[in-house]
């Protein structure tokens, strides 16, 4: 009955901990692709093969549906994939569509024509490929017209995080906040468009000041997660083992995936 959570590298284990925290008895399978992290500086192309070979990985796991707990991954992969690539027995989803179902307030199940929301004005930060790709405003667009939507890509800010840099983390931070906010002085909601951004989750609240609503997702996928077993239980694989696998070198990972978590972690080659 186990579930994948696949990221470029630590970033996911927010999700994985999230949806651990919320069904304790799911057994989960984590793999970082931590040889080939970050993914928010690659082509479409690689991150699109990448991205399969690691949820092959976890199919062999037992793992019949995959979280791509990487919004890179989810923006440049997982629509392809959906219709060139994933067998009908198979689920990969991604991280987009629960927060956007909390940012609109619409269930994703409510195909009625886009209408206008309380939010007028996001900020997005996310990695350099997600905001190219364009796929968060693609995807909003199908629920909610009237939003204005300013990007900013946060080169670096994986690279310190998964380095284990938080002051460099923080700086950069600050510094992506201040470029987003000459474009757009005054958002009403910001999305964290990265799953390794909830570790930086005080150092972004802080830089843009109180009345900003902070959108973070690993609770949100953990919750409609839950909800989608709940109607397509089919989906449950064979495995019943919860493991951490990369394709780094497990060592350095499991000690950067402690310091991340701050609580031990044993990570295994892939």
């Amino acid at each position: 009955m186990a579930v994948g959570v696949f990221d470029s590298g630590l970033g996911g284990l927010t999700v994985h901990q999230a949806i651990a925290n919320r069904m304790p008895d799911l057994p989960l399978v984590y793999l970082g692709d931590n040889a080939h992290t970050p993914y928010g500086v690659r082509t479409h192309d690689d991150i699109f093969d990448l991205t399969c070979k690691g949820v092959e990985r976890l199919w062999q796991e037992g793992c019949d549906l995959v979280i791509l707990a990487c919004n890179t991954a989810s923006a440049a992969a997982l629509k392809r994939m959906q219709e060139t690539w994933l067998p009908q027995n198979k689920r990969v989803l991604g991280v987009f569509v629960p927060l956007i179902e909390a940012l609109t307030e619409r269930h994703w199940g409510d195909n009625s024509p886009p209408r206008e929301v309380a939010i007028k004005h996001v900020a997005l930060f996310a990695t350099p490929a997600t905001v190219a790709s364009r796929a968060f405003q693609r995807e909003l667009a199908f629920r909610a017209i009237g939003v204005d939507v300013e990007a900013q890509p946060c080169g670096g800010v994986v690279d310190a995080i998964e380095d284990g840099d938080e002051m460099l983390a923080e700086a950069l931070v600050r510094s992506h906040v201040e470029a987003l906010k000459r474009r757009m002085p005054h958002p009403e909601a910001a999305i964290l468009g990265c799953t390794h951004y909830p570790l930086m989750e005080k150092a972004f609240r802080e830089a843009l000041g109180s009345g900003v609503a902070v959108y973070s997702q690993a609770g949100l996928v953990a919750e409609s997660l839950e909800d989608y077993l709940r109607r397509r239980p089919e989906f449950l694989g064979s495995g019943t083992q919860s493991r951490f696998l990369t394709t780094g070198d497990p060592e350095r990972v499991t000690s950067k995936a402690t310091q991340f978590l701050r609580h031990p972690i044993r990570f295994e080659a892939a």
